[in-house]
């Protein structure tokens, strides 16, 4: 187990430097209010997990640690939009509709809500 947690912890931290310098880099170079480098950030841990899932599968890679560093590690510390991703097309892949349906919408639905109720919250009562 703490063999696990330090190599989780020593991908999220490269991940999330390399989050903040590819948000930071396309902030920097592109105008406008729109988030590109989040957006950015989001759809590359997407596509990335997407690969990294498909080459451990594909290839036979039984290194548990190395998909546990990457996948958790490196990517759930650049964006944990890339495993909430993997995890609804696991579930449209198993057949579940009716589950992915839910787990999507109410991430999604829930997610927002509870964004704007932590926001109302600190400015309604902590003054």
């Amino acid at each position: 187990m703490i063999k696990s947690l330090l190599v989780v912890g020593l991908g999220s931290c490269l991940g999330g430097v390399l989050r903040y310098a590819l948000s930071f880099f396309i902030k920097s170079n592109v105008e406008g209010v729109f988030p590109w480098g989040t957006l950015a950030v989001n759809l590359a841990g997407c596509f990335l997990f997407g690969v990294v899932a498909a080459l451990f599968a594909r290839c036979s890679v039984h290194n548990s640690t190395l998909y546990l560093m990457l996948t958790t590690g490196v990517l759930g510390g650049f964006t944990t939009f890339s495993a909430f991703a993997h995890e609804a097309v696991q579930l449209l892949q198993n057949g579940n509709l009716a589950v992915f349906l839910a787990y999507v919408g109410v991430s999604v639905v829930a997610g927002f809500a509870l964004v704007a109720a932590g926001c109302f919250l600190v400015c309604c009562f902590a003054r």
